[in-house]
């Protein structure tokens, strides 16, 4: 049985404008010394918690990211946090990117029902790829975000904020997907119907790998690969990495299943992976050995990659409950796992919750 963690989140800074608690939508979790940093996915804002001595985390702070970056639509509509990474002194922050169908309300005419069905929409800040400066305050230890500030690192050197480049309901990435042969055609699609859906973000050196829920093709999962550097007026734009285009492609034949985070320990890639559609599945934790030796782009098949584990998810009266969205490494020897719509049990009391510890060199063994 996994080993729990209680995460207890502040009564005030819990509830978003549609009085969903941030416990309830956990969809990241990032590890940086003594700080988690979570996000929810109906919010603008990400979650600081920091190491208590019983070993729980608390003393919860929340950061709004239009304090510190150029959101579309400012604190207006949800970003839809899908995954965080940290390297040189920067925390980088990626949105699903996906469109969204709305749901039949069982109360409604069957007519209405349909209808609301056949309607997809997007949110402009959904669409983001940032980075903004993380720093450690010398008098606390706790990490801080910043808009600018000095390079800890780097004397005479300023860290700023920026973003990749790009319009309402679109960024430089999107664009050039446009005409990419295995990813253009699922752009129009809604996530939860394997369209095009980012639920993963790893960072190492300039690279920062993306995960995909969506699409799954005939069983294959992707993951891009791109590297950003500075343009002009707080924006990034893309690199070129291939004569082709400006990103990698890596296929993982995960049998089926969607990526849902992703986190690097030494040269492995750790893959959080689960049903791509909006259903009850196997959610497991995989291991791509020796990920970020490959600097071209892969095929990596079922026998190249090691399945470490399943993580809980609902079934039964449980279904949709359970689902595993965030995944980092703890320490050398464990990953934490997050949960959106945690079961019941999980919860304890009105604002704090549990999140797993998978412990690698057993799941290994199993």
């Amino acid at each position: 049985m996994a080993k729990k963690v209680t995460l207890h989140f502040n009564a005030e800074l819990s509830l978003n404008k549609k009085e969903k608690h941030v416990r309830d939508g956990l969809s990241t979790v990032l590890h940086t010394g003594d700080n988690l940093w979570l996000s929810c996915d109906e919010r603008t804002t990400i979650e600081r918690l920091t190491l208590q001595k019983d070993g729980s985390f608390g003393a919860h702070k929340s950061f709004c990211l239009s304090d510190y970056l150029q959101l579309p639509d400012g604190s207006n509509s949800e970003i839809d946090i899908e995954g965080m990474g940290m390297e040189n002194n920067y925390l980088w922050l990626i949105g699903s990117h996906s469109l969204k169908r709305k749901k039949p309300r069982k109360e409604e005419s069957i007519a209405k029902q349909q209808k609301r069905l056949s309607k997809v929409t997007s949110d402009p800040n959904r669409y983001l790829i940032a980075r903004v400066p993380i720093v450690q305050d010398k008098e606390t230890c706790d990490y801080i975000i910043c808009k600018a500030c000095d390079d800890p690192e780097r004397p005479g050197k300023k860290l700023r904020a920026a973003q990749l480049k790009g319009s309402e309901n679109s960024n430089q990435l999107m664009e050039v997907l446009e005409s990419d042969p295995h990813i253009g055609p699922f752009l129009s699609i809604p996530g939860k119907d394997n369209g095009f859906d980012i639920e993963g973000l790893a960072t190492h050196g300039d690279r920062l790998f993306i995960g995909l829920r969506g699409p799954v093709l005939r069983g294959w999962a992707i993951i891009l690969e791109i590297e950003l550097e500075d343009a002009k007026d707080g924006f990034l734009q893309l690199k070129q990495l291939t004569p082709e285009r400006p990103y990698k492609k890596h296929f993982l034949h995960l049998k089926g299943k969607g990526i849902r985070e992703l986190r690097i320990m030494g040269n492995d890639l750790y893959i959080l992976a689960g049903p791509t559609m909006d259903l009850d599945g196997v959610i497991a934790v995989y291991r791509w050995p020796n990920a970020i030796k490959v600097r071209g782009e892969a095929m990596v098949h079922t026998a190249e990659l090691e399945r470490l584990c399943e993580v809980p998810h609902g079934h039964g009266d449980e279904t949709g409950k359970d689902k595993a969205e965030g995944l980092a490494v703890y320490d050398d020897h464990n990953l934490m796992v997050v949960f959106d719509s945690p079961r019941d049990a999980r919860k304890i009391g009105a604002h704090s919750v549990t999140a797993d510890l998978i412990k690698v060199d057993e799941a290994v063994k199993r």
